[in-house]
């Protein structure tokens, strides 16, 4: 009973941290990893609970923005423009990261899956941060709201979404700084991250359930319903406290968080 508790107090941990982590631009992975070999969580099972979480933090998404999720299903019912622009959109944003997901993910899980390369995509993505903060105390956004995106735009931030296919990158980072860095405001850039976070996690943790099914037992189902309800607590603080910040304040706290931690996550594992 005793290493059932502990078990669960693991599950809770690495549910909160997965749901904190998930949608700012200091990428989920990295901490799982470090976290995961902390608690002696790293072996096969603790990947398929890793997938598990990502769902909850999934829905944390939808539930926050359930009114504009809402909105816009009704909208393409009715056949409204602005709808079918914003789920069109999304759908555009998304084709680069499954195209190249599909192509090559045996070989990024194979080749690019350990934490040296988490840590160093981490570095090196905090001073990616910097020079795109930089960039934008000279050069004024031109897209101020998500719904005033155009496809071409949500093309581009979808191709620097396909740059978080290299673990420790940040799949919030890399979509938010790509959108900075194609002229969207903060708000706008973030809030994309998050509706873009949909329908890209929804096929990623889809598609690694079905490859790691059998790993799944009934027996867990404990473990995995408290990470789930962790998960989504964390995100739903998370989000709110994200766009409440980025109203008023740049990303540099974040770069420079992400450098240090990436220095930790090398000194940890040499």
């Amino acid at each position: 009973m005793e290493l059932d508790i502990v078990l669960l107090l693991k599950a809770a941990l690495l549910g909160v941290v997965e749901g904190l982590t998930e949608f700012l631009p200091i990428s989920s992975t990295g901490h799982l990893i470090i976290f995961g070999d902390m608690l002696n969580f790293n072996d096969e099972k603790g990947k398929v609970f890793e997938i598990a979480i990502q769902l909850a933090a999934i829905l944390a998404i939808v539930w926050a923005y359930r009114q504009k999720v809402a909105s816009v299903t009704i909208g393409m019912v009715q056949r409204d423009a602005a709808a079918w622009r914003f789920a069109t959109n999304l759908m555009i944003a998304f084709l680069p990261a499954a195209i190249l997901g599909l192509l090559f993910h045996g070989a990024i899980k194979t080749l690019l899956w350990s934490p040296i390369t988490v840590a160093v995509a981490l570095i090196i993505g905090g001073f990616v941060i910097l020079l795109v903060e930089k960039r934008m105390a000279h050069v004024p956004p031109r897209i101020q709201t998500v719904d005033d995106m155009q496809w071409h735009d949500a093309l581009k931030v979808g191709a620097a979404q396909s740059l978080a296919l290299i673990p420790g990158t940040s799949r919030s980072g890399a979509t938010i700084m790509g959108g900075l860095i194609f002229g969207l405001s903060r708000t706008a850039a973030t809030e994309f991250s998050f509706f873009l976070a949909i329908p890209t996690m929804i096929a990623a943790t889809v598609y690694d359930v079905h490859k790691s099914w059998e790993l799944f037992t009934l027996a867990d189902l404990p473990m995995f319903a408290l990470g789930f309800i962790m998960s989504f607590i964390a995100a739903m603080i998370a989000v709110k406290a994200l766009l409440r910040y980025v109203a008023s304040h740049t990303f540099t706290v974040f770069a420079w968080y992400r450098i240090v931690f990436g220095v930790f996550v090398l000194w940890y594992f040499l």
